[in-house]
């Protein structure tokens, strides 16, 4: 059984290889429409991309730091009181 089109090795590089060049292109597009915000830092130059990335990092690890603090033994529901 063939594997679904998302799932193919050759199908990821591919998506990789467009995201990359979305957001290089979409970077570039600031030097001729530069970008005025409201704060002095929203108009340096690549801020959404770097911003974007940086908060998704932030978010991973608070996520990981909460499933630490939260996890539950492997067993946690298999414990009956009679």
């Amino acid at each position: 059984m063939r594997k679904h089109w998302l799932y193919r090795p050759n199908t990821i590089k591919r998506l990789w290889i467009i995201m990359v060049v979305i957001l290089l292109f979409s970077i570039l597009l600031q030097i001729f429409f530069p970008i005025s915000g409201h704060f002095a830092i929203e108009e340096s130059f690549g801020f959404a991309a770097w911003f974007g990335f940086l908060t998704c990092v932030i978010m991973i690890v608070l996520a990981k730091l909460l499933g630490f603090l939260i996890k539950r033994p492997d067993n946690y529901y298999d414990f009956h009181q009679d």
